[in-house]
């Protein structure tokens, strides 16, 4: 059931994300009187699940219908060659005679949709209308900055889609602070923590010169930053952030587990049946894993993680007494427990008005596009070795965000997954416009090439950059997939 609802809530999300995608790119095409011939949800080869167009001023649909072919071979001064297929000579009831009608439609290939746009070097390679002279109603005979406008409508949706639901997310339900601030423990500094420079007893004061007031951010913050300041034995000291200590950080399945408050291991939330049925309660103070002392909340997991899908010996301290107790672990290497309300008293709840709504989820928004820039980085780094933390459809399925009570009953988590389709349309936004082709920053740039210069760049250019540029993004989905599967066959996932 759980696989389910977060396959359901992935579905659903690229469903959203997808669709206001390309209605960027086809509204922005349409009011410049361009021809839109495909409007598809999840991608069709060969066959679609459901298609429908409007003939002669009535919408016909059609159910798991075969593509049927746009071009024809024939015999041209002696030689075979491709050219479009002569409508003229289709029935009126074949779709194919009505190209001025966009045809709407549903995949079965569920890695995004497109629009198809007359007269565009896209990734459905279809280039033989382009060996006629440009027909008023083809992109190809658009002024530039038209054409730049109909690229670039697609991010757009995204960012303001991302700044929208951002936006209603704090004006909803506010938000939570984690003031650092308020913090005045110790800090739990990791091998990798040291590693990056850090040492027991400082106090973080700026992350690259900024104050980040949020302690849920720090840790990412610290991950991707160049230089640190601290307070050390009564003294700022600024050191740089060692990338060595920063591909240790990401060899742990939560990287940013480096840097924690240290909170006594007392438990506060059980969401466990079985660990509650072990007899684990609210108020106990955990004393020791299978024999190893500990004094801090987060010396628990590193003992914990090891038993993952065994029965693990506890001691605990409840009313003055030590009580011995066998609590199985998951297989993931978890109890259930949590110390959420030791952590509330770091916790800071700001509402917001309508307006001010609008400006934190602006803010949000550039936040998360902040990060993913950030992030992208890490991935080419040659010691952090981001690349393989990198997740595909897959890996992005099983974390999906879920609610799930102490019986193990899994419901959505709305507030959750519209935080998920906010940052993934962001995501979204960041990677269409990397300037490669096949993507929505390939065309912008080669049309920004055309503004600059002057003149456009040649089509036999174009077609060979779009080539590549699908090979390349076919054999970088391939990767990730197959790292998917390597990673779950493995246990890594």
């Amino acid at each position: 059931m759980e696989i389910a609802i977060k396959l359901f809530q992935f579905i659903l999300s690229i469903s959203i994300l997808v669709v206001l995608h390309e209605l960027g790119h086809f509204l922005p095409a349409i009011w410049f009187k361009t021809r839109a011939e495909k409007f598809f949800l999840f991608f069709d080869p060969y066959f679609s699940i459901f298609s429908m167009k409007k003939i002669n001023g009535q919408w016909k649909y059609k159910f798991f219908s075969k593509n049927l072919p746009d071009t024809e071979v024939t015999e041209v001064n002696g030689k075979k060659e491709e050219v479009p297929i002569d409508i003229s000579k289709l029935p009126d009831s074949d779709w194919r005679k009505h190209p001025e009608q966009t045809k709407y439609g549903i995949g079965w290939l569920p890695f995004g949709g497109y629009v198809k746009i007359a007269g565009m070097v896209d990734e459905s390679m279809d280039t033989a209308q382009l060996k006629k002279d440009p027909e008023s109603w083809e992109f190809r005979a658009k002024p530039a900055w038209q054409r730049l406008i109909i690229m670039l409508g697609g991010v757009t949706v995204n960012f303001f889609l991302a700044w929208i639901i951002f936006s209603a997310l704090v004006g909803k339900n506010g938000e939570n602070i984690f003031e650092a601030d308020k913090i005045t423990t110790p800090l739990h500094y990791t091998e990798a923590a040291k590693k990056m420079g850090f040492q027991d007893g400082d106090k973080i004061l700026k992350v690259d010169g900024n104050v980040q007031k949020d302690f849920k951010k720090l840790a990412l913050d610290v991950l991707l930053s160049d230089e640190i300041t601290v307070l050390r034995d009564g003294k700022e000291v600024t050191f740089p952030t060692n990338d060595d200590g920063k591909a240790f950080a990401f060899q742990d399945p939560e990287p940013k587990a480096f840097l924690t408050p240290r909170m006594s291991p007392v438990v506060d939330t059980i969401v466990t049946k079985s660990t509650l049925d072990a007899g684990l309660r609210i108020g106990d103070k955990i004393l020791s894993v299978n024999g190893k002392p500990l004094n801090y909340y987060d010396e628990v997991k590193p003992l914990v993680v090891p038993n993952a899908g065994k029965v693990t010996d506890f001691k605990v301290l409840r009313n003055n007494q030590v009580e011995d107790l066998k609590i199985p672990v998951s297989k993931e290497g978890t109890i259930g427990i949590l110390a959420f309300k030791e952590i509330q008293k770091y916790s800071v709840h700001n509402d917001y008005n309508f307006f001010g709504s609008i400006k934190r989820g602006f803010t949000l928004t550039i936040e998360s596009l902040t990060y993913q820039i950030k992030q992208f980085k890490l991935i080419f780094n040659k010691k952090i070795k981001g690349y393989k933390k990198v997740g595909g459809p897959i890996a992005i399925v099983k974390n999906m965000p879920v609610n799930k009570d102490a019986a193990g009953h899994v419901s959505i988590d709305w507030s959750a997954f519209w935080g998920f389709t906010a940052m993934f349309s962001v995501w979204l936004a960041f990677l269409n416009l990397i300037p490669i082709p096949g993507l929505d920053g390939g065309h912008v740039l080669f049309t920004l090439y055309e503004i600059i210069v002057g003149k456009p760049v040649p089509q036999k250019v174009l077609e060979n950059a779009q080539m590549v540029g699908v090979i390349f993004l076919l054999g970088l989905m391939v990767l990730i997939f197959g790292s998917d599967i390597f990673k779950m066959l493995t246990g890594g996932l």
